[in-house]
């Protein structure tokens, strides 16, 4: 039976406090409170303390320093050890070959010790090449061992994966590594080549075929050599015929000639390049029978005597195809050493074309027609998208809204359109004239726009010049005729006198002069309507036409009550005259809502001084 022995088994301090800093030591007493010799020293090394006097008196003596320790993986990077090798390969389903012989390159990786192997690409060589065997450590036996360099040798054989290699060399760097290890070398061997291989790279037998035999000959020498000719096909013996420009090519590969047509900016034609398809050309027919077709698809050897030749073209003689002559003026620079080399020719002096200046046509403008402003019409006779006439835009800014305003009459032998008035207005701004009809209720005449805006020529103007009415021709009395209609100016705006006195040097004297007459006749009678007196030169008759023709229109407004007005106007009548001041009869009106502004209250109240 064991006693325990120990009674402590607690374990000694390792950590220790010096001048306020924690420190660690090693424990000197084990459990049980036993004495620890592994931290202290030995009898030797308490020996050798014993013997340090030298040390002390010559200082510690110099050691070697040790090789530093280097990895494999460093020491060997980039260093593969390479080797030249090929294997036999059986081909069983070939019958130009019954085996074959792959050359490969063994690469053994010496930071590493794999092994990988490589076969050179080979171009059309008929199968996949490049790397055979991925790097790796490849086992040499069952166990699973892998390859070591000490196994690698030339002139002896490997089988890695059930495929014998035979190694017959290898370069410099691996020979010097291998024979500094103390491995002696085999001497080298020769590679061996893959027959059939061989027998590919063998330069194949030349056939020379007499050149007289040989029909592909002309095609392989001449191949892509085409002469060039400018010629001229005149055509001005027939109707609308010209000098049309060509351009004549001829193959030397199998004696095939083009006709292209050069075409020009606005000639008129359809952009077809090719006149004359590529195609051997007849010159020569053989004698046809009767009975043979004058028009055929294609033509043969059999009906050909003869075809077209390089000989048959010559710069400055003509050459006719399928009926057409063409005159050849010039070539370019090929042909030119085409024709000196193989025939001798020289002389290429091109010849000048002159062209006839086309006949200037006069450019007739049809009549007008009627429609739209002549300016407008003449606009589609001179392009194909008419531009709009030119305007005077300083004239349209400076005359802006400036309207002279006219009454007339129209002159009709029909009594009904005797009493129809109308307001002419001149715009000065594009020299317009519209006019409106002012509508007269029970008339029987629709009223409204009779003439919209548009400029009115004079009688016996021509569309080559034509002549329009302007505002001096616009004078009281005067007769315009708008599009076979006549009327009369009768009246005319204050401001129609204003704008003409403003612009005195603008108008005829006599133009001027009516108007200021027609005015102060105006004044006159205003003046004369004031002194209850009729005005100078006015007839009773023509005064009560004029009443009566008021008396007509007024009664076209049937809001009126003429009793009550007349009621009013007697009322103010207190003398009995029969006659009021200009004052007293407008304000009657007003009161009365009569229309005042009607161009014949106007004039009754100019001549009649507003006689009721």
């Amino acid at each position: 039976m064991l006693r325990l022995v120990k009674t402590s088994f607690h374990r000694s301090q390792t950590l220790g406090y010096k001048n306020g800093f924690a420190f660690s030591r090693l424990p000197t007493v084990g459990f049980g409170g036993e004495r620890l010799y592994v931290n202290q020293p030995t009898q030797a090394e308490l020996d050798e303390l014993c013997y340090t006097g030298p040390t002390l008196t010559y200082g510690e003596a110099k050691k070697i320093t040790p090789s530093g320790f280097v990895p494999a993986h460093v020491a060997f990077d980039k260093k593969v050890l390479k080797f030249d090798a090929y294997f036999q390969e059986d081909v069983p389903l070939s019958t130009e070959e019954h085996y074959r012989i792959r050359q490969v390159g063994i690469y053994y990786y010496l930071e590493d010790d794999t092994i990988s192997v490589m076969e050179p690409v080979v171009k059309n060589c008929g199968f996949r090449q490049g790397t055979f065997i991925r790097r790796h450590r490849v086992p040499k036996n069952a166990l699973g061992d892998p390859y070591h360099w000490k196994d690698l040798n030339r002139g002896i054989n490997i089988t890695m994966y059930g495929r014998t290699y035979r190694i017959v060399d290898c370069d410099p760097f691996t020979q010097v590594f291998l024979e500094s290890q103390g491995i002696e070398l085999n001497p080298p061997e020769k590679m061996v080549s893959d027959p059939y291989m061989e027998r590919r790279q063998m330069p194949l037998r030349m056939y020379i075929t007499p050149s007289d035999f040989d029909q592909l000959k002309q095609f392989l020498t001449y191949d892509k050599q085409v002469l060039r000719f400018y010629a001229m096909w005149d055509n001005t013996n027939s109707m609308f015929g010209e000098n049309r420009p060509f351009i004549i090519h001829y193959y030397l590969a199998d004696d095939t000639v083009e006709v292209r047509e050069v075409h020009e900016p606005n000639d008129g034609r359809d952009p077809f390049p090719v006149f004359i398809r590529r195609q051997r050309l007849p010159k020569t027919f053989v004698d046809k029978k009767k009975t043979f077709p004058s028009c055929v698809m294609e033509i043969s050897d059999q009906e050909v005597l003869e075809w077209f030749t390089a000989k048959d073209f010559a710069v400055g003689k003509p050459t006719t195809l399928y009926g057409r002559t063409f005159f050849i003026y010039d070539c370019d620079e090929f042909t030119r050493n085409f024709y000196r080399d193989k025939f001798g020719i020289t002389d290429f002096q091109p010849v000048e074309i002159k062209k006839k200046p086309p006949e200037e046509v006069p450019q007739v403008i049809p009549p007008y027609n009627g429609y739209g402003f002549l300016e407008d019409s003449l606009q589609n006779c001179y392009s194909l998208f008419p531009k709009p006439p030119r305007k005077d835009i300083i004239k349209m800014l400076e005359n802006d809204h400036k309207v002279l305003r006219y009454q007339v009459a129209l002159e009709s032998p029909n009594p009904v359109d005797e009493k129809r008035r109308f307001i002419l207005s001149y715009f000065l701004s594009n020299d317009m004239i519209s006019i409106y009809e002012p509508p007269v209720r029970n008339s029987g005449i629709i009223g409204g726009k009779y003439l919209g805006k548009t400029r009115v020529a004079k009688p016996g103007s021509t569309t080559d010049n034509p002549v329009y009415y302007g505002p001096s021709d616009l004078t009281i009395g005067s007769t315009i005729e708008v599009f076979g209609h006549r009327f009369i100016i009768t009246d005319a705006d204050e401001h129609v006198l204003n704008y003409m006195e403003s612009n005195a040097e603008s108008f005829p004297a006599s133009t001027l002069q009516s108007m200021r007459d027609h005015f102060r006749s105006r004044q006159v009678v205003e003046e004369t309507a004031k002194s209850n007196v009729p005005a100078p030169g006015t007839s009773i008759q023509e005064l009560d036409e004029l009443i009566e023709r008021v008396q007509d229109e007024l009664k076209l407004h049937n809001y009126l009550n003429f009793s009550s007005i007349r009621e009013a106007l007697l009322r103010c009548d207190k003398d009995q005259s029969g006659f009021l001041n200009k004052a007293k009869f407008l304000s009657i009106c007003d009161s009365l809502k009569v229309p005042t502004s009607a161009a014949l209250v106007n004039k009754v109240r100019r001549k009649g001084c507003c006689a009721y």
